[in-house]
């Protein structure tokens, strides 16, 4: 039995360093508690803009919560910009 649990201990200390932690469960689920409260705050600082009668502010503001908005929703968006700055810019980048 003492030879068993050995065996079971060393697979899984075996299979621990090629498995790095699984955080897609935590990100989705931070996403859907912050997301509805980021939105909720968005909102109210949107009508305190239009009720102020400060467009401008609104408009940048507006443009500034959309932009965080897509790099909190969609963090993959950023990699996907930089590959496409740096082949347009003609870049290598596969070095080594």
């Amino acid at each position: 039995m003492l030879d068993e649990v050995k065996a079971a201990a060393g697979l899984a200390l075996a299979a621990a360093p090629n498995q790095g932690p699984d955080t897609d469960g935590l990100a989705t689920w931070l996403r859907g508690i912050f997301g509805p409260i980021f939105l909720v705050v968005i909102g109210i600082i949107a009508l305190f803009f239009l009720f102020t009668r400060e467009i401008t502010r609104f408009v940048q503001f507006l443009v500034l919560s959309v932009a965080i908005a897509v790099i909190f929703y969609y963090p993959g968006v950023i990699t996907t910009i930089a590959e496409g700055v740096v082949q347009a810019l003609g870049l290598d980048t596969k070095r080594g």
